[in-house]
């Protein structure tokens, strides 16, 4: 198989499995938090260490949020299962950039990352998100320029694949969508509290050796578990978050 095809097919499955993946790095996570004393850093940088891991995993739903919420039913980058677009997207946020929800993606993981307060792993999984990201994107784009051709080939070459250029930017024409928001996007927030209090609970295991259920952390993963439950059930037994020509 050549190399530009075995890019493509392990892009595709990547592609397709993207939103499950991601959660292996719970499992790394574990031994690294335990070799990783927090409790000999000064509490200033804890707290200031804390306050950037959230910061840049909350603008990582910002970029997320945008994209989905300004995005229509059929178009490039709201795919779940498959390659499938019937039209691309150009302006708005994706003429900053070519693929924001996985730039989105990538803040959301790496600020949680970054609470193990562990460098190494952070360097570690940058890199391992770059390549498990760059074989997506080729899959992605090669579908796109068999699929559009010249018009994609053209927005390609002027626009970034990952770093965003504001002078790029050209708005959109499709207003932002809360309810669109709402319906597709409860459970990467809850992905995102659960991490942050995953790590926040094991490092008190670590240090306490029990569970202290009075933290902030847990608080925050059950308000947000009660959110999503009840946005779930709102999109599975209600018409309240449908909207026409909208993923």
């Amino acid at each position: 198989m050549a190399l530009i095809h075995s890019f493509e097919k392990s892009g595709n499955w990547l592609f397709r499995y993207r939103g499950q993946l991601p959660v292996v790095l719970f499992l790394p996570a574990i031994p690294v938090i335990w070799f990783t004393s927090a409790y000999v850093i000064d509490p200033n940088m804890i707290l200031a260490i804390t306050v950037g891991a959230v910061v840049i995993s909350l603008t990582g739903l910002i970029v997320r949020a945008i994209a989905i919420g300004t995005t229509l039913k059929g178009t490039s980058g709201r795919n779940t299962k498959g390659q499938v677009a019937e039209s691309l997207n150009t302006s708005g946020i994706y003429s900053c950039l070519r693929h924001p929800l996985y730039l989105g993606n990538y803040l959301v993981w790496i600020g949680i990352v970054i609470f193990t307060f562990n460098v190494t792993f952070t360097i570690i999984v940058s890199l391992a998100f770059w390549l498990y990201y760059e074989r997506i994107m080729f899959a992605e784009e090669r579908f796109l320029e068999a699929k559009f051709g010249k018009k994609y080939m053209d927005w390609s070459q002027r626009v970034p694949a990952f770093i965003p250029s504001l002078s790029n930017y050209k708005p959109g024409n499709v207003p932002f969508s809360l309810i669109t928001l709402l319906r597709r996007e409860y459970s990467g927030i809850f992905a995102t509290v659960f991490g942050f209090a995953f790590i926040d609970n094991l490092r008190c295991w670590f240090k306490e050796g029990t569970f202290q259920f009075d933290r902030i952390a847990n608080y925050i993963l059950i308000a947000t578990l009660l959110l999503m439950l009840l946005l779930r059930t709102l999109k599975h037994s209600t018409s309240l978050l449908n909207e026409p020509n909208r993923s």
